[in-house]
This record gives C-alpha cells, sequence and structure tokens, in this order.
C-alpha cells in the first residue's frame, strides 16, 4: 500500500486547537481547504516545540533576508484565527515526527507531521538501521500531513498554538507544576496539600 500524504498548499486553515477540559486536553493540528479537513492528533510538548520552532525560523528568514522577505515581523491580526476546531473531528493518526523547512523560490512555510510508527529492534543498531529505512522510503512510510504556509499565515499559527498550549491550568506558584481544580500535591510544600 503506497503512503498516504496530506497536501495542503496555502490552507484556508492551519491550526493548533484542544478537545477537552484542561488537564485531560487532547491536542490536534487541523488542516482546512474548502470541504476537505485533515486532523492530526499530537502531545502539548510538540504542539509548543513547532510554535517556537516556527517563529525561529520565521525571524531567521527575515534576518537573512534583511527584511525584504514576505514575512511579517508579528502575527497580523486581520488573519488571526480563534474559532474551535471544525468539526466532525477524525482523528487521522497520531504524530510521531514533524519536520519545518523555509522554501525560499516560493516564500512558504513547509510543515510536515509524520505519524508515529512503532519500530521492533533488538538493538540499538537495529533501531537505527529500521528509522533511517522509514527515513528513505518516500513511497511506502508512514502517513504525512504536509502543508505549505506564507509567512504570515505561519506567524498567525504560531502565535495561536503558543495560546492553546498556554490555556491549560496554571502553574503552581511554588513548583510550576499544573494546579489540578481539586487540588495540588506540592513537592515544595512536603506534601501539603492546597487548594487551587
Amino acid at each position: 500500500m503506497s503512503r498516504q500524504v496530506f497536501l495542503y498548499d496555502q490552507p484556508d486553515r492551519f491550526v493548533a486547537g484542544t478537545v477537552g477540559l484542561p488537564g485531560r486536553r487532547t491536542f490536534f493540528l487541523q488542516a482546512t481547504a474548502g470541504p476537505r479537513v485533515t486532523s492530526v492528533v499530537l502531545e502539548k510538548t510538540q504542539v509548543a516545540a513547532l510554535a517556537e520552532r516556527m517563529d525561529e525560523l520565521l525571524d531567521e528568514v527575515v534576518r537573512r533576508s534583511g527584511g525584504s522577505a514576505a514575512v511579517p515581523a508579528m502575527a497580523p491580526n486581520e488573519i488571526s484565527d480563534s474559532a474551535p476546531l471544525d468539526t466532525p473531528i477524525e482523528e487521522e493518526f497520531r504524530v510521531g515526527t514533524m519536520a519545518l523547512a523555509w522554501d525560499g523560490e516560493d516564500q512558504r512555510m513547509i510543515v510536515e507531521a509524520q505519524a508515529l510508527v512503532e519500530l521492533d529492534a533488538d538493538t540499538e543498531e537495529d533501531l537505527a538501521e529500521a528509522e533511517e529505512r522509514l527515513l528513505q522510503d518516500e513511497e511506502n512510510g508512514p502517513p504525512m500531513l504536509r502543508v505549505r504556509l506564507t509567512g504570515a499565515q505561519a506567524r498567525a499559527f504560531a502565535k495561536r498554538a503558543l495560546d492553546v498550549v498556554n490555556a491549560g491550568r496554571p502553574p503552581c506558584p511554588l513548583c510550576s507544576l499544573p494546579l489540578d481544580p481539586e487540588g495540588h500535591v506540592c513537592p515544595r510544600q512536603n506534601g501539603y496539600r492546597r487548594g487551587a
């Protein structure tokens, strides 16, 4: 069976969003073009890392181009997107690896999210060999979401993604672990349970 690639070249919408209550949220990347919607699941840390790296890459593009690249310094307000994820939300796959690149010729950010793959290997060398074969196999590899964004779309995505990540449970002022609505066992208080 050939590899399934969900390709969105300058989609109508590309956002990070969640389903569920803080502390029990499921994080999604969702791309939309017309009636076509693709949703993939990933971890909160992956969303944060993607947004931070995207901003860093865009800053580097602006720096190297001397400001001539079509990349705004901040997310433009006119394309900000705070709407919920499009429904129905149907998970295509769980993200394992992600990659970012800048296409200087077309002035586009390329985001790739590849499905998580379980590899059977007895030794470190076997695992490294299996990973290398998987990366080399363009036709039969795991499913992948590939999105191409303008600089403005990429800035807007990164801003929203960081807002979504930071909208979770507030941190404990002593230990920085998330506070649960039902209380928090703080290691800095020697296990004393304090209310939220």
